[in-house]
This record gives C-alpha cells, structure tokens and sequence, in this order.
C-alpha cells in the first residue's frame, strides 16, 4: 500500500472523500492545512492503479477541474489517480530530468485534462448530446409532472401574505422588506379576490420614476398614493393630484392556476409568462368567492423532481453530465461562444442605477460584483431592493452617485447577518446537473454563480430558468 496525499484547496466547511478505494460507501473526513482555511486533506493508502474518487464539500458532490477526470460506465464523472509503485532507485542518480508533473496525474492520452487558454481560463465545449437523449429527458419530466397537481405543492400548514390594493406603496414596500418578501399578492376587497401582484421590480420602478424629480420624494409622494393607482398607471407620474382622471395603459392579466392544475402546466406558465411566481387560487363555482392557497415557484417544482429522481438516480443518465457541457446558462465569451445573452457584471465603483437599469431591461434577477480580475466579490439581486425601505433609506440617497458597495452595505445593515453566506452560492462547471438541480431547489438559493477553481473567477450563471428551459425546451 502507497500512502497518498489528497487536497481539496476551494474552502468550505465540512469537507470528504469518498472513491472507489472506500467502496464509494465510506466518507472519509479531510481536515484544514494549518494555517490555511482553503486547503482541506487526507492520506489515504492506496494499491498501485487507477482509482476514482471525489469530494462531499458541504454535502454537496464536487469534482476538482484541476485534476484529471474521468466519466465511468454509469455517466458519472469522477476524478481519476494513477498509483504506481515506488521507484527502487533514488530519483538522483537518474541521467534526465523528469518532467514536472501533479502527484496525481494520469497518462493524458487516456483521461481529460482541462485544456489552458490565454490568461489561465479554460473553455468549456458545450457536450454534443442527441436530440434523441434530450427528447426522452423532455418526454420523462413531461409525464411526471403531468401525473400531479398544483396540491402537491401546498404545504400542510403555514401562511400566505396578500396586500390591500388601498394600502399605499410606501408602507407595503416596507412590510415586503420586514416579511422577506421579493413577490406579494394584491387582493381587491371590492371584488373579493386577487388582482394582481406587487414585485421588487415594481419598486425599481418607483424608484427610477421618483429619482427623475428629486423633490418628489420631500413630499413622501408614496405615503399618499395607494398600491392600486402604482398598478394601473405603472409608469404616471406620482405626483399627479388624486384628482386628476388616470389614463391606465395596457395591463397584463393576473397569471393564476387553480389547485387541479398540473405541476407541468404551473412551470409552464411561469416560464412562458417569465414571471417568478403563480399564485394557487381556490375558487367558488359562482366565481364570485376566491381563497389564496399557495405562492408557486419553480423551487418547489425542481424539489419535486429532484425528490423522484433519488429513488430513481439512473433513470436519466443525461443528469450525470458536468453543467459546463450542457446548452444552459449565461457564460463569459472565453468559456463559451454561443451565448444567447452576454454575461454582464459590474465593480463596486459602478453606480447603483446602473445595476437597476440593467436588471429591468435585461430582465434578470441578479449581477454579480466582481473586482478588477474579474474575481467574484458579491451579488447584487432584484429582491435586495427592497432593503431600501429600511429607514426610508431610498429617500437619502442618488440612485447614480451611489455605488454598488454602498447599496450593498445598505443591504447587509438591513439584512440578518446569519443569511450573509447564503448570499453568492457558486458552483463549479465540473459540477453534474442534477447536483446543480438538487441546490437549486432551495427556495433562497435562486441562481449559482459559475466561478473558475481556485482564483473565483465568474466563468457564468446557471439560474432556475435556465434548468427549466433545458428541461422543458
């Protein structure tokens, strides 16, 4: 036996290894280097030859893409070491020099190593898979979610917020800030039912049509308007006199499923609707009596199938390939070329209304901070928003002499320093899509950030639209 030394140098907090010399049943505990809170290891004795073996980073299966991998006859993809017997002779008495190469490297002609471009990045080919894999993918996910209804997702107890339409903006934006709230129902009392729902992005808004006159907000303009005249004029200006008639412009209807409806046609209508939440809405015969069930997002779908596919974990071999291979996500240029849309971050210098105008026009959820190599710093979400309703502190400040690292303190001062953490949660493109899947059902975790191994570097963001749209097509 060849005693071996295994490293993990990416942080986390718990980290193991787990291979094919344990059985892949055994975990075994890595600890940190001394001095060094990156840096996790393991000596391990192995019998000379190939082994294959990966790391349980935070109950999470993670490959290094640094080290040479391999995928098995079920499509896992593992890292792979070559255990040779020790040398009889002394390495000092050899005539040449050996090449320099990894403890844990393996003949290149027989397994993958990442392939180095300029400036030390690595480009990722997208993996050619068969119209005929991603159909029985397709038509697999397609029967599951049309065998089940929105009840499914219903939860045996808990609570569902909706807002007045009379309560005015100002104290609703305040009361989403102290509930955690992104997304809120606004029910009409006069009819009895849901008309519509209040989003951070409707706060953006607000915010942009306010800073256009600065001496609209002394006059606490959203104290006196109510969250229905923001709804039916959208963009009108807040400081028309209540009196003044209000032309609404096109309003698009409220997107709502009822309980029978299938978990398909639910993903569907977020996703066709680009909205993030459908509310569940139980109504009367007559039509005239509605009950708010439940708030349905694509969390709670992707935990669904997440939950099927672990009593079935080889249904679909398609879920063992890497992320980085797969047609899904938002990539920098050196890692993939065929972007649909170009991968967009911003520095802490950047003004903050630079941020909001990209995320309304953009359409997307979040912009990762990064530093001047690129290196991700933090992120910046359509729901920190509203952590400006903190104090008012929107009335203080200028969305473009504002930095993002003052919004982003403004954020953490609001927030419970506890979630801090959860804030940017990455992933690497050696990471299996249902790995990806699996962290993605996490209702707080929305999106991960792609970054590159070791030097966090944003390589992409693989968000729960993406994976519902690789799914689904």
């Amino acid at each position: 036996m060849i005693p071996i030394r295994f490293a993990w140098p990416y942080g986390g907090l718990q980290v193991f290894l787990s291979g094919s010399f344990t059985r892949w049943t055994e975990h075994l505990p890595m600890t940190p280097l001394e001095g060094s809170s990156m840096i996790f290891q393991a000596i391990c004795n192995l019998a000379p030859g190939y082994h294959q073996y990966k790391f349980l980073v935070d109950g999470v299966w993670r490959l290094d893409e640094n080290q040479p991998y391999v995928t098995d006859e079920y499509g896992m993809v593992n890292n792979i070491i070559l255990v040779k017997e020790p040398e009889l002779a002394p390495s000092i008495l050899r005539s040449e020099p050996l090449p320099s190469k990894s403890g844990m490297d393996v003949d290149n002609g027989t397994f993958q190593q990442p392939a180095s471009l300029s400036g030390g990045m690595q480009r990722e080919p997208v993996f050619q898979i068969s119209e005929s894999d991603i159909d029985v993918l397709r038509r697999h996910l397609s029967l599951l979610l049309s065998r089940y209804t929105a009840y499914e997702l219903i939860p045996d107890s808990g609570k569902v917020f909706a807002l007045d339409d009379k309560l005015p903006v100002k104290q609703a934006f305040h009361i989403m800030y102290e509930q955690g709230l992104a997304v809120v129902p606004i029910w009409d009392n006069s009819k009895g039912q849901i008309s519509g729902m209040l989003t951070a992005s409707d706060f953006i808004l607000i915010l942009k049509e306010l800073h256009k006159d600065l001496s609209m907000l002394a006059n606490e303009e959203l104290e006196m308007h109510p969250i229905f005249f923001w709804k039916v004029g959208k963009r009108f200006k807040l400081h028309r006199k209540s009196d003044e008639s209000i032309q609404p412009p096109f309003r698009k209807p409220l997107i709502q499923a009822s309980p029978q409806e299938s978990l398909k046609d639910v993903a569907q209508k977020i996703l066709q609707n680009k909205i993030s939440t459908v509310p569940i809405i139980h109504s009367s015969q007559d039509g005239l009596c509605q009950q708010l069930l439940h708030l349905a997002c694509l969390p709670g779908i992707l935990k669904y199938i997440c939950r099927h596919f672990r009593h079935f974990p080889g249904t679909l071999p398609l879920l063992q390939i890497p992320v980085g291979r797969l047609p899904l996500g938002t990539w920098a240029p050196d890692i993939r070329t065929t972007n649909a849309y170009q991968l967009t971050t911003l520095q802490p210098n950047a003004p903050l209304s630079s941020a909001l105008d990209f995320l309304i026009e953009a359409q997307v959820s979040s912009i990762p901070i990064v530093d001047a190599n690129g290196c991700l710093l933090d992120l910046f979400s359509r729901s920190d928003i509203t952590s400006l309703a903190k104090g008012s502190a929107y009335a203080h400040i200028q969305l473009d002499q504002t930095s993002m690292h003052q919004a982003l303190q403004l954020v953490y001062e609001a927030n419970s320093p506890l979630n801090a953490h959860r804030r940017c949660q990455t992933c690497l493109r050696t990471d299996l899509l249902h790995d990806t899947m699996e962290r993605l059902s996490d209702p707080v975790v929305r999106r991960l950030i792609v970054i590159e191994a070791g030097s966090k570097r944003v390589e992409g963001i693989i968000s729960l639209t993406d994976v519902f749209n690789f799914l689904f097509g």
